[in-house]
């Protein structure tokens, strides 16, 4: 049987399994029917807590406690949830994280893409049955949808706005009637109490495909904000790199800890248009400078430190990640990251190899 060690990414319910069981054995409060936890075991599986018997439940969002709280209590409701943010403000891991904990399976997921097909969201056929038998519940193929009112779970539908308009009305009907027929069979398939769906939107996409008037009010919004403070954003970063590190067997974070907190501190200085003490102003480049950039950036750099390096992550290990992920477009962010190098990184303290490394590999 293959375990959380053996596989690159495990599934949360996989990676977190102790503590959701330590949580279910300390959960003395009311349940929503369906439910394996209790919503304030939930909150507190994914802020952190220290439970009575010792067992210490890591955070899994690093964020505003009331946020943890709307999107919970929207699951105990009969309304779906749609986490609303610009990329990296952790609105998949959210939406996982709220799955596992709800009902111990995050997998039920239909990913939003331009081609998505109305049978990821209703069901679809096994051709070769259908061509046999003719239409029957051996030949239908359920979605994850269909699964998850089957069931009586949440299902995930990652980029909803990504999903054709066609895809995302047939939605309409199983938020609003918790029903979904199937005329060919003459049957319908009624969901069971525990079911709802986490969407996932990214509002830089508003205008690829909107959702109707129709459809957003079967959903209640919960904006995920990027994080408030340089503190809170390289806890999470250092959370995250830690984690990824661990399953690629790459050296421990308190190893580049310095360089963690530059590279963060870079993409917040570009991101919001101003170094961080707010006494100059910089240019930002096109890109989105996301926490989830930043950790793909620190992630790449342990790998380098790793095999190519003593281990320890140094500003050579992490330059040419930082130069791909703000020069998106070679012209003019190349000139706003060159700005930066000279006007901000040469002069601060404590950064002339950071600014060497990243002034190779601008070449």
């Amino acid at each position: 049987m293959t375990g959380p060690d053996d596989v690159l990414r495990p599934h949360a319910e996989q990676r977190f399994a102790g503590e959701l069981a330590a949580l279910a054995a300390a959960d003395d409060r009311p349940r929503p029917p369906g439910w394996r936890l209790s919503p304030w075991a939930v909150s507190r599986y994914l802020l952190g807590c220290t439970l009575g018997d010792g067992t210490a439940v890591t955070p899994k969002y690093i964020g505003a406690r009331r946020i943890v709280e709307v999107a919970v209590a929207t699951l105990a409701t009969d309304r779906a949830l749609l986490l609303l943010g610009v990329p990296g403000t952790a609105k998949t891991w959210l939406s996982e994280h709220l799955a596992a904990a709800v009902s111990g399976d995050s997998t039920l997921l239909v990913q939003g893409t331009a081609g998505t097909t109305e049978e990821a969201v209703r069901y679809g056929w096994n051709y070769a049955r259908l061509l046999a038998d003719g239409p029957s519940r051996e030949a239908l193929v359920p979605s994850p949808i269909m699964t998850a009112m089957a069931e009586g779970r949440p299902a995930r539908v990652e980029e909803l706005t990504r999903l054709p308009p066609e895809v995302q009305d047939g939605l309409i009907t199983v938020l609003s009637e918790k029903t979904m027929p199937v005329p060919e069979l003459g049957v319908e398939v009624q969901a069971r109490p525990g079911f709802t769906v986490i969407a996932t939107a990214n509002d830089r996409d508003r205008g690829v495909n909107e959702p109707s008037s129709a459809l957003r009010r079967r959903f209640n919004t919960v904006v995920l904000p990027l994080p408030a403070t340089a503190e809170e954003e390289v806890d999470i970063v250092t959370r995250r790199v830690a984690d990824m590190g661990h399953s690629l067997r790459l050296p421990e974070v308190p190893a580049g800890l310095e360089e963690i907190r530059r590279v963060v501190t870079v993409f917040r200085e570009l991101r919001q248009g101003a170094t961080e003490d707010g006494r100059a102003a910089v240019a930002s480049p096109s890109g989105t400078l996301s926490t989830a950039e930043a950790v793909s950036v620190l992630t790449h750099g342990l790998a380098m430190a790793a095999h190519f390096g003593d281990g320890v992550l140094r500003p050579s290990d992490v330059a040419a990640g930082v130069h791909g992920a703000v020069v998106q477009d070679p012209a003019a962010d190349g000139v706003v990251w060159r700005e930066y190098l000279e006007t901000v990184a040469r002069n601060r303290p404590g950064w002339r190899d950071f600014y060497a490394a990243c002034r190779e590999a601008a070449g």
